[in-house]
């Protein structure tokens, strides 16, 4: 079998997928990797001898296009990942996208048309949909376990203060410190969009205040994002998502006409998104219950359930699938993305994300942060799957990021970007050089 050539940029965010090839995958290899710091070349040239693998490292990004290779990673800075995109597309490169898919609406026609054209696969990496939580919801609802969607909540809280000084070096220009609060919004509102196979139609957001700790992080946006999001069959979810609060929570849960399923909350005995608890109503009325661990892209658990009051458990899978994929980041869900992506690109049955919900999920903060803008008001979500919708918004380049948005310049925090004071970077930026030096 023939292997794929996967080039990596961003090596520090995409080391999970280089890893993937490196320890797991015979039918793929990395062939070549772009950064522009020296600093994680360095480690990565490093494990590459380790594994005696034989990888090219590029600073440029235009060299490193032109290496030989059949797809790309892109784990670059989350603001930049639309323009890479587009690039490799043109090259005839299959792409996985990382966390987000475009910064503007601009953006979003282009990256569109751009796989539209070039027949490859886009691939959008919102991990958090592989959770076994998360995933089990998906199977349950799409096998009519759950019923038609009514309403859900989508949670990604991540204090993201301790780590500050290693994402964002204290550089005041660095994307992290000048996104508006509903940017991120893909791990809490992918999933719910996901699960359901639904589309999102109107959104109306609220954003919460600056406050003294994103002040002291350097970070000029408002410390959380709540969108309440209407979805094509009348449904509605609420997606929240923050950098700094007091506590982390990364939460679902999904309500329906015969049943409802949620993920534990993150603090709940270590299970989180790990566990499933179920509750379904049979047809003479009584409820019954279930709380299990579920098994990772194996069948959704069928057979009788507890009643009310009581527990049944499965085990979570088996030793040697476990072993491989919970030695990944967030929950062993990475180790899935890169599993589906490779099938994609195989023409195997995969469960991937395309460009057209990667955008529903993007869209949810981008007209999110627009109705906040407009005090609230609801927002059309537009649907770029068809080509009349993309019109109005081909030179929409509305975004907080200056070299972008030029005279379309929004504001990162609605009631106008606080002042920072330079010692918070200064600060900031010494504690990340005293990490390297302790690396």
């Amino acid at each position: 079998m023939k292997k794929i050539k996967i080039g990596v940029l961003g090596g520090f965010r995409g080391n999970t997928m280089i890893q993937w090839c490196v320890n797991y995958r015979q039918e793929a290899e990395i062939v070549a990797i772009c950064d522009y710091s020296e600093e994680v070349l360095k480690k990565l040239r490093e494990d590459m001898k380790t594994h005696n693998y034989k990888t090219t490292l590029y600073t440029n990004f235009d060299e490193f296009l032109q290496h030989d290779m059949d797809a790309v990673v892109l784990a670059n800075y989350a603001n930049q990942h639309a323009p890479f995109a587009i690039r490799c597309l043109e090259k005839g490169l299959h792409v996985l996208s990382e966390v987000l898919p475009v910064q503007t609406l601009s953006e979003a026609v282009r990256l569109v048309e751009a796989v539209e054209k070039s027949g490859k696969k886009y691939v959008y990496a919102e991990n958090y949909c592989y959770f076994p939580a998360t995933n089990e919801m998906r199977k349950l609802y799409k096998n009519g376990e759950l019923g038609e969607f009514h309403y859900g909540e989508g949670e990604y809280i991540h204090d993201c203060e301790s780590i500050w000084p290693g994402i964002t070096y204290g550089d005041p220009k660095h994307w992290r410190n000048n996104m508006h609060a509903l940017y991120y919004c893909t791990h809490s509102a992918g999933p719910i969009i996901h699960i359901t196979g639904l589309r999102p139609v109107k959104v109306s957001g609220f954003e919460l205040p600056v406050n003294e700790n994103t002040i002291r992080m350097g970070c000029k946006a408002g410390h959380a994002g709540i969108e309440m999001v209407t979805m094509e069959n009348g449904g509605v979810f609420k997606s929240m998502h923050a950098l700094q609060m007091s506590t982390n929570s990364i939460w679902y849960t999904l309500y329906g006409s015969k049943g409802q399923a949620e993920s534990a909350r993150e603090n709940s005995d270590g299970a989180g998104v790990g566990q499933l608890n179920l509750k379904k109503r049979t047809e003479n009325g009584t409820e019954e219950w279930a709380q299990y661990m579920p098994i990772p892209y194996g069948e959704p658990r069928s057979g009788k359930f507890g009643r009310t009051g009581e527990h049944s458990y499965t085990v979570q899978c088996d030793n040697g699938k476990r072993e491989k994929y919970e030695d990944f980041g967030h929950g062993g869900s990475d180790y899935f993305v890169m599993e589906n992506f490779l099938k994609a690109i195989r023409g195997e049955k995969a469960e991937t994300i395309d460009v057209y919900e990667a955008l529903d999920m993007a869209f949810v903060g981008l007209f999110g942060y627009f109705s906040v803008l407009e005090g609230g008001k609801p927002m059309d979500i537009p649907n770029f799957r068809d080509p009349a919708q993309r019109e109005p918004y081909r030179n929409d380049n509305r975004c907080t990021d200056p070299a972008v948005a030029g005279d379309q310049l929004i504001p990162v925090y609605s009631k106008g970007n606080p002042v920072i004071p330079p010692e918070n970077y200064e600060r900031i930026r010494k504690m990340y050089e005293e990490e390297l030096r302790q690396r």
